[in-house]
């Protein structure tokens, strides 16, 4: 199967945010390469929120080109199959945990549309969320200026509303 497949396949089984994932939906049939970069009228990102549900933490990188606190996430590369899997390969490439990190299962989290300057145009952000084991020692990456665990209470004072809200939809089904 291919990752545009899946894309496709993740979101009609999504039954959250049906506006949203109707407009991910019709995004993909009118862009076959709406999944990747180079798509300039926007594509599909795969991300995912690591936490760590026994220290009721979560990990945040600083992102470097943005300034902000953001979930772990990126662009789909052409190795990826799944979109899960596009969402774990940056979570661990960002997080440095090599080991150990797992997807809450149930599919997608949330979806999250963001504009992004050019040549982005839009990420269409289908958001997942990992499970850190208790003992991940986490490692900062070329594409962080820093990465750090922050109490849940803390998020909403360093991080904005859609990573709050991601936030609180992957503790809800924890």
């Amino acid at each position: 199967m291919s990752l545009y497949n899946d894309a496709v396949l993740v979101l009609k089984q999504y039954e959250g945010q049906p506006e949203l994932r109707d407009l991910y939906l019709e995004h993909l049939a009118e862009h076959p390469d709406g999944v990747y970069k180079p798509c300039r009228a926007g594509h599909i990102t795969g991300s995912a929120l690591v936490v760590d549900p026994a220290g009721g933490r979560v990990l945040l990188t600083l992102h470097k080109k943005l300034g902000i606190w953001l979930q772990m996430g990126g662009h789909c590369e052409p190795e990826d199959t799944t979109l899960a899997g596009a969402a774990l390969r940056e979570a661990v490439e960002e997080s440095g945990i090599s080991s150990g990190l797992t997807l809450l299962p149930g599919g997608p989290v949330r979806l999250d549309r963001h504009p992004i300057p050019a040549p982005c145009n839009w990420h269409l952000d289908v958001q997942y969320a990992a499970l850190a084991p208790a003992d991940a020692v986490a490692e900062i990456s070329e594409e962080s200026l820093d990465l750090r665990w922050f109490p849940y209470e803390e998020v909403a004072a360093v991080a904005d509303a859609s990573v709050v809200r991601l936030m609180e939809a992957t503790r809800a089904r924890l």
